[in-house]
């Protein structure tokens, strides 16, 4: 029983080691300051230590070992816990500013709302607003999903609808340099800060549909299930999320600070029920958590509601124009 017990604790303790000694490396190429070779060698030379250090565990040695390591290991994240966020930079023009709100009674006013005229992918019209919104008066609230690789994978938007036809969509998204691209891995090593958009939905959608090209899906919440106080406080939580993050950048991380874990952590800091599931991370399947949890509405098939929500090929025949939400919705069920 004893060797039994030692067996299981020394391959427990293989995989954390494995797990620390790859993430360290990764961080050291991500995030190493200097040239390329220099965090190369960084982290050429910690994956060895890590690799050493799993072999020696089988040996004699492992103490001296796992003595070094943990030094090693403790400097390395000393030096990663004190990298702070960046506030200026180079920024893509989409996410160029940061949105930020007031709320003065039941009015909600956004500065830097964007509302960007797309005609490709490199060719816009910039335009940053500021919008008012009457928060007593939310009629809707809509989640859009814009498919980017695959089924497993999406970008989630959460869109407000007002009595006065205005719509207020919220993206979370990833603050790029101009030139910089597209990594889930970097992303998860501290490459990029969060950017909260405020949007009209002709811009951060229809760049989507339109421009992108993507598989955009829109869900409709319930009427019954997104009441006014529930749907007035996820708001808020937007507004402030937003003023947060102007005032105090934070790093983006594809698994723990992406766009639906965003949206699940603020729904769960306003009292909203959202146990933890897997398709919160591989959140191209968050319709189906929120339909077996009533949010949707039930009087349809989920593949019913898949269907009625493509809106990509509406959007496209629609165009970018000022008719744009009105067109996405045309044939949809009243919530």
């Amino acid at each position: 029983m004893t060797l039994l017990l030692r067996s299981l604790l020394l391959i427990i303790l293989f995989l954390v080691l494995a797990y620390f000694s790859v993430w360290g490396t990764l961080a050291l190429w991500f995030k190493a300051p200097g040239s390329v070779v220099f965090s190369g060698a960084l982290a050429g030379a910690f994956a060895l230590l890590g690799l050493g250090t799993l072999v020696a565990l089988f040996t004699a040695a492992r103490l001296r070992w796992l003595f070094v390591y943990a030094i090693s290991f403790g400097i390395l994240l000393t030096w990663w816990n004190s990298l702070a966020p960046p506030s200026d930079g180079n920024w893509s023009p989409d996410v160029a500013e940061q949105s930020t709100g007031v709320i003065d009674g039941d009015i909600l006013t956004i500065e830097n709302v964007r509302a960007f005229n797309w005609r490709a992918k490199d060719d816009f019209d910039e335009a940053w607003v500021t919008r008012s919104y009457d928060m007593s008066q939310i009629t809707s609230v809509d989640l859009f999903m814009s498919y980017w690789a695959g089924p497993a994978m999406a970008h989630l938007i959460v869109s407000y609808g007002f009595a006065d036809g205005q719509n207020l969509a919220w993206s979370i998204e990833v603050r790029r340099r101009i030139g910089g691209s597209f990594s889930p891995v970097a992303d998860y090593f501290k490459a990029n800060t969060i950017a909260v958009v405020a949007s009209e939905e002709r811009d951060v959608v229809g760049v989507r549909t339109n421009i992108r090209k993507e598989r955009v899906q829109l869900f409709q919440l319930r009427g019954d299930r997104v009441k006014q106080g529930a749907a007035r406080d996820m708001l808020t939580a937007y507004v402030d999320l937003a003023n947060s993050v102007a005032e105090e950048p934070q790093w983006f991380h594809s698994v723990f600070s992406n766009c639906s874990r965003t949206v699940v952590n603020l729904a769960r800091s306003v009292g909203i029920t959202l146990p933890v599931d897997y398709r919160v991370i591989v959140n191209g399947y968050f319709p189906e958590y929120l339909y077996e949890r009533g949010v949707m509405n039930t009087d349809f098939t989920l593949d019913e509601l898949y269907a009625l929500g493509d809106i990509s090929a509406r959007a496209q025949e629609a165009g970018l124009t000022d008719g744009y939400a009105a067109a996405i919705r045309a044939g949809m069920p009243t919530p």
